[in-house]
């Protein structure tokens, strides 16, 4: 009896299939893996933000991924970018390409096809590409076997702090057990997806490190606005009391200057006053904040979208934002690639190999939006290369088209017939220079056939000669006539190569006017190489014969 293979993941261990239907995991309330998370930020200083960044360089990540967290919650910009970046790839459609045609091959990728129709799918996506801001995710796989086969019931998120690194690197994740213990991933247990946003160590890739940087400079600022506001966006209220006013006078006054940007009203005595004295920079001092914080917003912009005109009002017209979003297209192309490949490396080919046993091919998961063809491109190179002998299949370019296979007995277009010229046409000789009316219209291609019957060259009908005493005469057996005969052999395949090349402008040309241009540009390379060897042999095979002849004349 065959031995079962044993099936090895990408870091070359064992799978346990035992345990691949529970969860393993989970979030434990009273455990190692909280769900309650810290919160880092508040009261962030430089110096508190540097030491939680060098205790995520040193395997220590749980602070860095808390404040990630929060800055999520509370900068609607850094939440906006973000979530465009990874909104706009989770939701393009998911293709699936079959190993090869075989009908095996077909079968596997058809299962991946139908698994892939699940509601769930985008949201499942969306958290896998948590991964873009914090650098890298985990996804837990609940595998299912209810049917007596295996398939994934369900992509489960789990939150990044219950995982550590190996210290050996800092690059091989380990997940808390329950007894708090660091273990290896389970093979075909886990989607461990990186996005890089710089090279490193996957602690020291994510976007969420120059994010904080830049929310904790903008807190500064809004926190200085606020104040500034709160300062100088009201007038100054003085009150003025006289020499002779008791202390009860003066308390009264001050409640009244005190309260009146609050309650808008106040009561004071006759002989009391009070002055709003209204400061001059409100104005300058308020729009330096605000810039500010535009400035921070769109350092964000340019490190989570590459760009800034799909998410800030700036100058520069419909070219501009042509060009930033084709920024931001080569990003969300980058990340459908790397998604693409993460899954087909964790979660296809592990299922496959559950499902079906190791394969030498498998099916490949695509996540990219379809290139829009060019039409009219299209068209003009299949007019002009298929003439020239390019084969093409039919079918591909339907689909490069768009359109499907013609289905059977169903009506379609196809290319009309020509229509025949009137017969009462004009048949006017044309004036010295011009092209014969009557040719304009005739296919080009057809003239190839009378350049090969002009210069008699093998495998092609003469045209109908005149009846004489000439007809039918055949050469001599002279000498001359031997070396005449040889040579339309011998010259024959080289004069037809040239020709085929002369033929294939004419049937791709459209009018006399646009072949004589072709024929000029191209006559320089055609090739006349073998012609000339013929000509040279037969010119001293010809000069052989000439002294052979004199010889024995004079003998």
């Amino acid at each position: 009896m065959a031995k079962t293979p044993t099936l090895l993941d990408q870091w070359g261990r064992p799978v346990r299939k035992a345990v691949l239907t529970e969860e393993i995991s989970g979030p434990t309330l009273a455990g190692v893996r909280s769900p309650i998370a810290g919160t880092p930020a508040d009261g962030l200083t430089p110096v508190r933000l540097a030491s939680i960044l060098r205790e995520a360089d040193h395997g220590e990540a749980v602070r860095y991924l808390e404040l990630a967290e929060v800055i999520e919650e509370r900068d609607p910009h850094y939440l906006g970018v973000l979530g465009t970046r990874r909104r706009s790839v989770s939701q393009i459609d998911v293709t699936v390409e079959a190993a090869s045609d075989a009908a095996r091959d077909v079968e596997i990728a058809d299962m991946v096809r139908d698994w892939l129709e699940r509601d769930e799918l985008q949201e499942e996506l969306f958290d896998i590409l948590d991964s873009i801001g914090k650098g890298y995710s985990f996804t837990e796989i609940i595998w299912d076997t209810s049917e007596g086969q295996w398939q994934p019931q369900r992509l489960e998120w789990r939150d990044p702090r219950w995982f550590r690194w190996e210290q050996r690197d800092l690059t091989t994740p380990l997940y808390l057990a329950d007894d708090g213990t660091r273990q290896p991933l389970e093979p075909f247990k886990y989607i461990f997806a990186r996005m890089k946003a710089k090279s490193g160590i996957p602690a020291r890739s994510g976007l969420a490190r120059v994010a904080a940087w830049g929310w904790m400079f903008k807190a500064f600022t809004q926190r200085d606005w606020a104040i500034f506001t709160q300062t100088y966006g009201q007038p100054l209220r003085v009150g003025k009391y006289g020499a002779g006013s008791s202390k009860e006078d003066r308390d009264t006054l001050f409640r009244a200057v005190a309260n009146i940007a609050g309650d808008c009203a106040a009561i004071i005595s006759q002989s009391m006053e009070i002055e709003f004295v209204e400061s001059k920079n409100v104005g300058p001092g308020s729009d330096l904040y605000e810039k500010r914080s535009d400035w921070l917003d769109r350092q964000i912009s340019k490190a989570v979208l590459g760009q800034t005109a799909t998410t800030d009002a700036i100058a520069g017209g419909h070219a501009v934002g042509q060009e930033h979003r084709q920024v931001q297209e080569d990003i969300e192309r980058a990340d459908a690639k790397a998604l693409s490949a993460i899954l087909n490396r964790d979660l296809i080919r592990p299922w496959v190999d559950l499902e079906y046993g190791p394969q030498e091919r498998y099916p490949r998961l695509v996540i990219a939006r379809p290139e829009v063809e060019d039409i009219g491109t299209l068209a003009d190179a299949l007019a002009k290369l298929v003439p020239l002998g390019l084969k093409v299949q039919a079918s591909e370019v339907r689909d490069r088209a768009g359109f499907s296979d013609p289905e059977e007995n169903s009506e379609v277009l196809g290319a009309t017939t020509p229509q025949n010229p009137p017969p009462n046409a004009p048949n006017t000789p044309p004036e010295p220079g011009q092209v014969d009316p009557s040719q304009q219209d005739r296919p080009v291609k057809h003239f190839s056939g009378e350049i090969k019957r002009g210069l008699g060259l093998p495998g092609v009908t003469a045209a109908p000669q005149a009846e004489g005493p000439s007809a039918g005469k055949k050469s001599g057996g002279s000498p001359q006539d031997l070396l005449t005969d040889r040579m339309e052999i011998e010259a024959g395949p080289e004069i037809a190569a040239m020709i085929d090349q002369v033929e294939a402008m004419l049937s791709a040309a459209s009018s006399l006017d646009e072949f004589r241009s072709m024929l000029l540009e191209a006559f320089p390379s055609i090739d006349s190489s073998g012609l000339a060897r013929v000509m040279a042999a037969g010119m001293m095979a010809a000069e052989a014969a000439g002294r052979t002849a004199l010889e024995a004349d004079s003998g």
